[in-house]
C-alpha cells in the first residue's frame, strides 16, 4: 500500500470538526490559528518563507504567525483581521476547517457568518485584561447562533507571568457569563499563542493547569455527526422526470438531507400542502438502498404521483414541522442598508424562496449587557433584533434551537439579490422562553 494510500484512508476514518475563533481586537485571534497551523506542522514550506519574508520587511525577528490567516493588504497594515479567513488542516486524530473571525464591533457581521456552521467556538480574552464588552458579545453570538462548544483561551498568560490567579478568576466570570446564555458546554485553557505554551505542546510555566492544549481539545472534543435521531427534514431541490424509453414513468425528487434519516416504505408529508404518501424507492448515486441520512444527496420517489416542485420540504407523517406565515425570529443584519418595518423583501429557506415584507422590529439586542431596546424602528449593519415577517406564502420551518438548518433563513433585497439579513427562527437564548405570538397582528397579504 503507498503512502499517499495510507493518508487518504486515514484522512477518510478521522472526524470532521468545524471551529471559529473570536474575541476582542488585539487578544491574539491570527496568532493563535497561525501557531495552531504552525506546531501541527500544516504550514507548506512556501507560506513559511513567505510570513518570514513579510515578517522581516516589518522589521520583525521572528515570524509573525498572525499572518498566515491575515491575507488582505489591509489586514497585514493594520494589524487587524476584517475578513472571515478560512483554513483547513488536519491531524491524525480529526480534520478541521476553522474561520478566524474579526474581532471589531463593526465586523460582527463576518463573525456571524464564519460561526453559522462551527460546532465549536473559541473566543479568546487577554488575560491582562480579561472579560470586556466585546467578549460579551462573541459569547452572545455563540449562543444565538446555538454553538454547541465554547472554549474560552486566556491568552497572552506570559505578560501576567503564568499567575493561576489571574486565570482562575477570568475563568469563573466569562463561566457564569456564558452559562446564563444557555452555552451547553464551556472549557476553559490558560495559554500564550505567541510562546506556544498549551497550544499544541503542553506549557512549561503553568505545571498548576492539569487539563488538555488547545489542539488536544479540538481533536477529543465530542462532535456528533449522527444525525439520525433528529427531525427527519428533506428539502426538495429538483424534480426529475427523464421521460426517456428506459424510464419512461420514472419520477423523483432530488436534494440533500438536511437532518434525520428516511426508510423505504416510510409514509412522509409534503410541505406545506401537506398532501402525504410512502417512499417507494431512495436513490444514492444512482444505486437503490433502503435507508438514507443527513447529510446525503438521494433521490426519493414516493408512491403517489402527486405535486411536488422544487421548495417543498419531505418529512415523515406524525413528525413534521409547523407551517406557517408569520415567522418570529432573531436576525443579524447584514447589509449597509437598514432593514426596516414595512420593507417588502425575499425569504429563502432552504430550497424554498417566498415573497415576504418585515411587518415589525419589536426590539433590538444590546449585547453588552443582552438587554433589549424596544422598537427601534429599523436594523443597521450589524444590529442583532427581533422581526415580525409574514410571507406571501406558507413556509414549513422549525425553530433554530432544534434544527439549524430547517430553523435558518435570509431575507434578501428583491431588487439586487443583496442578502440584507440572516435569521434564525424562534427564541432567541437557549435559556429564555420563546416570545408570545401576537394573535392581533394585521397582515395585508
Amino acid at each position: 500500500m503507498t503512502t499517499s494510500t495510507q493518508s487518504a484512508e486515514l484522512l477518510a476514518a478521522t472526524t470532521l470538526l468545524r471551529f471559529a475563533t473570536a474575541g476582542s481586537v488585539d487578544d491574539g485571534k491570527s496568532t493563535l490559528v497561525g501557531r495552531l497551523l504552525h506546531d501541527s506542522k500544516s504550514v507548506l514550506t512556501d507560506q513559511l518563507e513567505a510570513v518570514e519574508h513579510a515578517s522581516r520587511n516589518r522589521g520583525q525577528e521572528t515570524p509573525d504567525l498572525a499572518l498566515l490567516t491575515d491575507g488582505l493588504r489591509a489586514e497585514r497594515e493594520q494589524g487587524i483581521t476584517i475578513d472571515v479567513a478560512y483554513r483547513y488542516f488536519a491531524t491524525p486524530r480529526r480534520r478541521f476547517i476553522l474561520a478566524d473571525t474579526p474581532g471589531h464591533v463593526q465586523y460582527t457581521r463576518n463573525m456571524v457568518t464564519g460561526a453559522s456552521t462551527a460546532e465549536l467556538a473559541v473566543v479568546l480574552v487577554d488575560a491582562r485584561n480579561g472579560v470586556v464588552e466585546q467578549t460579551r458579545r462573541h459569547a452572545a453570538v455563540a449562543a444565538l447562533l446555538r454553538v454547541p462548544h465554547v472554549v474560552l483561551a486566556v491568552n497572552k498568560m506570559d505578560l501576567v507571568d503564568y499567575a493561576e490567579p489571574v486565570f482562575a478568576a477570568i475563568a469563573e466570570e466569562f463561566t457564569a457569563y456564558a452559562a446564563s446564555l444557555g452555552v451547553p458546554e464551556i472549557t476553559a485553557i490558560p495559554i500564550s499563542a505567541l510562546a506556544g505554551d498549551n497550544v499544541v505542546e503542553p506549557s512549561a510555566n503553568m505545571d498548576w493547569y492539569g487539563g488538555p492544549t488547545v489542539l488536544e481539545h479540538l481533536e477529543t472534543v465530542p462532535v456528533s455527526h449522527d444525525l439520525t435521531g433528529c427531525h427527519a427534514r428533506f428539502p426538495v431541490q429538483y424534480v426529475i422526470r427523464p421521460q426517456t424509453a428506459e424510464h419512461p414513468d420514472y419520477r423523483g425528487y432530488a436534494g440533500q438531507i438536511a437532518a434525520g434519516a428516511f426508510r423505504v416504505g416510510e409514509s412522509v408529508t409534503v410541505l406545506p400542502s401537506g398532501r402525504t404518501s410512502t417512499i417507494a424507492g431512495i436513490d444514492l448515486l444512482g444505486v437503490p438502498v433502503d435507508i438514507a441520512w443527513a447529510p446525503q444527496s438521494v433521490t426519493l420517489r414516493l408512491t403517489d404521483d402527486i405535486d411536488v416542485s422544487r421548495g417543498d420540504l419531505i418529512a415523515p407523517v406524525g413528525d413534521a414541522p409547523a407551517v406557517t406565515q408569520d415567522v418570529e425570529a432573531t436576525v443579524c443584519h447584514v447589509a449597509d442598508e437598514p432593514l426596516t418595518v414595512g420593507r417588502r423583501v425575499l425569504l429563502k429557506h432552504t430550497t424554498r424562496t417566498v415573497k415576504a415584507v418585515v411587518k415589525d422590529i419589536p426590539s433590538r439586542l444590546t449585547l453588552d449587557d443582552l438587554s433589549q431596546h424596544p422598537a427601534p424602528g429599523r436594523l443597521v449593519a450589524n444590529d442583532i433584533g427581533r422581526v415580525v415577517v409574514r410571507t406571501a406564502e406558507p413556509l414549513a420551518l422549525d425553530a433554530y434551537a432544534d434544527s439549524r438548518r430547517t430553523g435558518s433563513f435570509l431575507l434578501i433585497d428583491p431588487a439586487d439579490g443583496t442578502t440584507l439579513s440572516a435569521g434564525m427562527a424562534g427564541a432567541s437564548f437557549a435559556a429564555e422562553e420563546p416570545p408570545a405570538a401576537d394573535d392581533d397582528a394585521e397582515w395585508d397579504f
